[in-house]
This record gives C-alpha cells, structure tokens and sequence, in this order.
C-alpha cells in the first residue's frame, strides 16, 4: 500500500508575512525515559526483550516455545509492536500460539515493488519429498495428540522409494538422502532429542509452510511418481 500526505493549502502571503513577524521558535527534542534507552541515539519502541525476539524473527527461521522460551513470551507481550516493526520492511509475522511457533516471511505487497530481505533456500527433490514426510508425521502425531518424532532410519526408508526417480547410483542416492536431512536440521525443521543421536522432533512450523490441503496435493503428485515404472521416470 502506499502512502500519500495530503497538501496543506495556505496563502504565500500569509506564510510570508507570519515569517517575517513571527519570533523563531526553538524546538528541543524531548529525552526519552531512561529505562527506555538502551544505548546511545536509541530511538526505538519496542522493550529489550521484543527486540531481541524481533532479531531472532530476522535471522530465521523461526521462534519456537520451547525452543526459545524466554523470547516466545516476549513476543506474545508485543505482537503488535513487532508485527508493525516488521510490516516496515514489509515482512509480515505468521503466529500460531497453539503450536507455539512464529516466523517470518514476504508480504504479498501486489503492485508495490518491495526489497526481498529474506534468504530463500532452493529445495532440491529429495528435499520436497522429505518436507512432505515429516508434514505427514506431524499431521499424525497430532491426530494422536503426541509430538512428531522420527528416526534417521525411518527418513532414509521412505525417501528409499524415489531411488529410481534420479539418475544416481545408491551412494550418490544416500548422499542426497543425508543433505536433505542436514538441511531440515540446519532450519531447525528437526531438532535432536536429547540422548538420542538418531531421532528428531519435527517442529510444528511445517503446519503453518503446508496446509493440509497443500499436503492432499502433492501426495498425489508424489504417488503418481512412485508408481511411475524406473523406465519412465
């Protein structure tokens, strides 16, 4: 959207006349609260911790409850705040409270030609048919009120199917097996539990990248793939 100040109409002779009349008026700029200033020509808004949750929605790729939680409240307290602090840079603040998970993407801005200030990560094949995976693990686990988790083992075993779908040997299927989990792990898609070198959370984020209709159609498009003969594919 763009925003236009309307002209103030006056007289030039009124103007002209004031200014030659009118004592010059000092204006002095008022001082902040000092528990409002955090250093020095702070002339920001946003409490400390809001900031900090805002630089944390910055660097990506998300604010998770658990994860974050002395941020996540922060947030909560000044969602309005950082979601106009964001709507700036034209970013906008996707926050689902029941999952306990925010993050940050591009406003459709339509017509309005706005800066990209997000990294976009390409996703290979393999890494759109492990992101669909895990979105249908989390659907489950919710459906049974538990947290997603999964294997290693379990990864590589569904992913095992799409072999024949790339014009790769099976060590050259494996390593982009392993990139695609590395790549979930480093946007935080999966988190390690504690203990267990094998097996990850998947996070609630996924619920809010892939509606279940978004799930419902790629499935499809994934299956036909599947059952695509090694010779066609």
């Amino acid at each position: 959207m763009s925003w236009h100040e309307d002209p103030i109409d006056a007289p030039h002779a009124d103007l002209a006349e004031d200014a030659y009349e009118a004592e010059p008026v000092a204006t002095v700029a008022q001082p902040r609260r000092g528990n409002d200033v955090y250093y020095m020509g702070d002339t920001g808004r946003l409490p400390l911790d809001a900031r900090r949750a805002l630089c944390q929605l910055l660097i990506g790729p998300s604010i998770d409850q658990l994860r974050h939680a002395r941020l996540w409240p922060a947030l909560i307290r000044s969602e309005a705040g950082i979601r106009s602090a964001l709507s700036d840079l034209f970013l906008e603040l996707v926050l689902d409270r029941d999952s306990g998970v925010a993050f940050t993407r591009q406003a459709d801005t339509e017509d309005v030609d706005a800066p990209v200030l997000l990294r976009t990560s390409p996703l290979t094949f393999i890494d759109s048919v492990l992101l669909l995976y895990l979105r249908q693990q989390l659907g489950e686990a919710d459906a049974r009120g538990n947290r997603a988790v999964v294997a290693d083992a379990e990864m590589a075993e569904a992913l095992a199917i799409y072999e024949k779908n790339l014009s790769t040997d099976r060590a050259g299927f494996n390593r982009r097996v392993a990139s695609a989990v590395q790549k979930m792990k480093d946007n935080h898609i999966l988190t390690r539990l504690g203990g267990q070198e094998d097996r990850h959370e998947v996070s609630p984020a996924l619920k809010l990248l892939f509606s279940a209709e978004d799930v419902s159609q790629l499935s499809a498009v994934y299956r036909q793939l599947r059952e695509t003969p090694a010779a066609e594919a």
